[in-house]
């Protein structure tokens, strides 16, 4: 991924932002990536502390595993460092709120990427649901189907841990359906589960209901052995039902309108030209936060924001094993509380 991030998302910054240093604890990719750069042998670096402590730097960009991040953030905060960050934030909410906390004690900006946000179809989606082009949202429905019913089809690693399917994919949609509402999920009920014929150890399926702040429910759907129809990375399903109508987008990613004349009973289904931002996915958020870096307005996917789309995913999580409704917006409340002094006796 953090080859992904220096051959595709910051070559077209490379006026703005340049890459000082690397960390990789794989020698060979860390050298061929230096050696690509053409940086020093002094800027590379196969401990992070190290990283941290040598090089002068205005942020850093943390392409890690999830349970890596926390040491990495706590790191650049002690360098009072800006932070861009992959999602999830970490892979425990005990290491998402000890990193929302380090990074507010040491006041430094971070941003969470959360790329899919700035695909055109789902920019287009989004778009027509704020303009209100069919009135009042009602409620959205979200599905991801992949088959990844060989072992290692999904990258090894993600075969190996628990909650596989949230942590790797349920960040990113419940983060969308977030998105597409225009609020925060306040509470969350559901099961992930796995199944005998399934090629992950850990749960690999995954059924959610969010209610959002603003009134609107959501419904997540999700499979890692999906033997049928894909809905795959980029071609998930999303349908949300609106006041005059729904608004559809399917794998072939062409946005649909679909309204039914209550009168005469007949169903129009129109397609709708794709809006695109300057900047689509990845390269839409490192433009935010180099924006803000230079004292611009805050991105939309700031770390105090994205608590809210990690809380989610760690409410489901828990919402599962006890087998009941998660209090999702108290999780937050607790987290980003700040803590008075204890008064002197």
């Amino acid at each position: 991924m953090a080859g992904a991030w220096i051959d595709r998302f910051f070559p077209a910054f490379k006026r703005r932002s340049e890459i000082v240093a690397l960390v990789d604890i794989n020698e060979h990719v860390l050298h061929a990536k230096a050696d690509q750069l053409g940086l020093p042998p002094q800027a590379r670096f196969t401990d992070f502390r190290r990283a941290f402590a040598e090089v002068e730097a205005d942020y850093c960009t943390i392409v890690t595993p999830p349970w890596v991040h926390r040491a990495c953030v706590e790191a650049a905060c002690k360098r009072r460092m800006a932070i861009l960050t992959e999602k999830p934030i970490a892979d425990s909410w005990k290491d998402v709120v000890a990193i929302y906390r380090a990074v507010s004690r040491a006041r430094v900006k971070c941003t969470v990427i959360q790329n899919y946000r700035y695909n055109p179809p789902m920019y287009t989606f989004r778009s027509l649901l704020r303009d209100e082009h069919l009135g009042k949202l009602n409620y959205i429905m979200g599905k991801f189907m992949a088959d990844y019913r060989s072992r290692g089809a999904w990258g090894a690693f993600r075969h190996e841990i628990q909650h596989s399917l949230l942590v790797e994919g349920g960040v990113h949609h419940l983060d969308m359906l977030r998105n597409l509402s225009g609020s925060r999920c306040v509470s969350i009920s559901g099961y992930e589960w796995n199944r005998p014929w399934s090629s992950f150890d850990g749960e690999s399926n995954a059924s959610y209901v969010m209610k959002m702040a603003n009134g609107v429910v959501a419904h997540y759907e999700g499979s890692c052995s999906a033997a049928g129809k894909q809905n795959n990375w980029h071609q998930e399903y999303y349908r949300a039902e609106c006041e005059k109508g729904e608004i559809e987008v399917d794998n072939d990613g062409i946005v649909r309108t679909i309204v039914r004349n209550n009168r005469t009973g007949k169903i129009s289904t129109k397609e709708i030209k794709l809006r695109s931002p300057k900047f689509t996915g990845h390269s839409h958020v490192i433009d935010a936060h180099l924006n803000w870096m230079s004292g611009g307005p805050k991105p939309e996917t700031t770390l105090d924001d994205n608590m809210n789309s990690n809380a989610a995913m760690f409410g489901a999580i828990e919402a599962s094993r006890r087998g009941t409704v998660v209090d999702v917006a108290t999780m937050v409340e607790k987290a980003t509380a700040k803590k008075t002094p204890a008064r002197k006796r």
